[in-house]
């Protein structure tokens, strides 16, 4: 387990540092700042962190723009490359453009034969896992079995696959020190992948969400943009969340046993490690004029990070919120956001923790770690990069 933070020292905590988020449990930071300061200014941005003042933010795009970045490492630079063209990064018209254009991909004819796919994968997986007794379960499971849904949906060919996670892994996950050049190398070489694949679905388009892209009024960037946006979003977070809800399972044995006694706890299940995990930590915005925010001004052109990691466990919303509850409802948490930027593969996330909490309980009698368990050094994802596990 983690260190918890010293509180004594909050004012010297620096939240960019992606190591303090990694070498140290932040619960207790989240919670006073709750309570005593949660509009809090920075240095160089604020932290909110009440469900409710999260809520008023992402609800107002006309006051807090996605425009120049959704995450405080671009919004800090002061613009995002994919600004206007990326569907994260975009507002109004062309967002609700953007976002009609892709929500057919992410229908349920579409997702049907999807959802099929990873529960035959999750067996499979899971099943060579159990029969090996355990093993590393982010490396051999919770990273595979989102590759293969977001791949199938984007019609990656199969023998492209695993480069393609490779690349998205570093891509993602360079916000360490020496992280920066390996990271763009990486997003780069997933830019010039799509590239190609694009081209073949211009001449050639199937019923994958490429091919609603290019057929789309869209430049080729624009496509390769949204491409990547998706590819990142829907591959990243929900292996977090997978990792994380069999991290909670082992390290809870009363909630997994009432798991396993009680399979109409399934669904609320799904919602709670979706809470419990919050795969991204934050979602930033910038303010387009000065707004009054929990009673603090927030000046125009000030940068504001909203600690989703801390609304999810929100005194004021949630019954005794740093208790993980299988059977926990109403379940208001906002790990896919709300309102306008709600994530478009929230019933695709869904599905895969679903198919994953069906096969452990038909499979798996108790989950232990059986190692040392690393946590990824970043502000804005949020979750175990190492998961070793005994499976009995």
């Amino acid at each position: 387990m983690r260190p918890a933070a010293d509180l004594a020292g909050i004012d010297d905590l620096d939240l960019l540092d992606p190591h303090l988020h990694a070498g140290h449990d932040l619960t207790g930071v989240w919670r006073w700042l709750r309570a005593n300061d949660p509009v809090r200014r920075h240095e160089r941005f604020w932290s909110v962190t009440r469900h409710a003042d999260v809520l008023r933010v992402v609800r107002d795009p006309a006051a807090f723009t996605s425009l120049k970045g959704n995450m405080l490492r671009t919004l800090l630079r002061g613009h995002d490359p994919g600004a206007g063209r990326m569907i994260v990064v975009t507002d109004g018209p062309r967002h609700t453009h953007l976002r009609r254009l892709l929500t057919p991909g992410f229908g349920p004819r579409t997702l049907g034969p999807i959802t099929a796919s990873i529960t035959a994968a999750t067996r499979e997986l899971l099943g060579g896992l159990v029969r090996r007794g355990g093993g590393d379960f982010v490396a051999e499971v919770a990273a595979q079995v989102p590759l293969r849904a977001i791949c199938e949906l984007l019609g990656v060919p199969e023998r492209d696959r695993q480069r393609v996670l490779e690349l998205t892994g570093a891509a993602m996950l360079g916000e360490g020190d020496d992280g920066g050049l390996p990271a763009r190398i990486a997003q780069s070489e997933i830019l010039l992948y799509y590239t190609r694949l694009a081209a073949e679905r211009r001449t050639a388009p199937g019923d994958d969400v490429i091919s609603l892209l290019v057929g789309g009024d869209l430049t080729e960037e624009e496509v390769l943009l949204n491409c990547y946006n998706l590819i990142i979003g829907g591959d990243e977070t929900a292996r977090l969340a997978l990792a994380g809800g069999v991290l909670a399972l082992a390290t809870h044995d009363e909630q997994w046993a009432r798991l396993r006694a009680d399979p109409a706890l399934l669904g609320p299940a799904v919602e709670e490690i979706l809470r419990w995990t919050t795969p991204a930590a934050h979602v930033g915005r910038i303010a387009v004029q000065d707004v009054e925010l929990a009673g603090r001004r927030v000046p125009a052109g000030d940068a504001v990070a909203l600690w989703i990691v801390s609304a999810n466990r929100d005194e004021a919303i949630f019954d005794d919120p740093d208790r993980f509850d299988v059977g926990r409802t109403p379940n208001r948490h906002l790990t896919f956001g709300y309102g306008p930027h709600f994530c478009l593969g929230a019933q695709l996330a869904r599905a895969e923790i679903a198919a994953l909490l069906a096969d452990l309980r038909a499979s798996v009698r108790a989950v232990e770690v059986s190692g040392p368990v690393t946590w990824l050094p970043s502000n804005f994802v949020n979750g175990v990069a190492s998961l070793p596990v005994t499976l009995k």
